[in-house]
């Protein structure tokens, strides 16, 4: 897992492969951690061509729907704006597990109101937030 916490006007997209870079995927058998997921599920704000780019450069699949003005723009072209990114919504509904969990992490009083105003303490309190949330599903899975 990672946290990256940027000024609020900042955008989302362009953090992604930093974050990207940052997390490790743990492998069924032994080994080291692998640096790049099997999928990534993100919403519309990241379905910029060029990250779909970089992530069929990093052979990572990728869900995003596309935005209307992509659309717009890519049937303008005609035939030379290519064919529509593959979209699955069946799979694009696994991102509601996010979405989820942020609401979760919202109900920490300080993590809601920003309590700390360092920056290095609001990422401490995420972190603790997401272990105890972690805490919890574990507790709750085991009979």
């Amino acid at each position: 897992m990672s946290v990256i916490l940027t000024p609020g006007q900042a955008g989302d997209n362009p953090q992604l492969l930093p974050l990207l870079d940052q997390i490790a995927v743990g492998r069924d058998g032994p080994g080291r951690p692998g640096k790049r997921p099997d999928r990534v599920l993100a919403d519309k704000a990241y379905s910029h061509p060029s990250t779909r780019a970089a992530m069929r450069a990093r052979g990572i699949a990728f869900t995003s729907p596309e935005k209307s003005d992509q659309i717009t723009r890519r049937q303008a072209k005609g035939s030379r704006g290519g064919r529509p990114p593959a979209f699955d919504p069946d799979r694009y509904a696994d991102r509601n597990v996010v979405e989820r969990c942020f609401n979760r992490l919202k109900q920490f009083r300080a993590l809601a109101t920003r309590y700390a105003k360092r920056m290095a303490y609001y990422r401490s309190e995420i972190i603790i937030a997401t272990i105890v949330l972690w805490l919890r599903a574990d507790l709750q899975d085991t009979p």
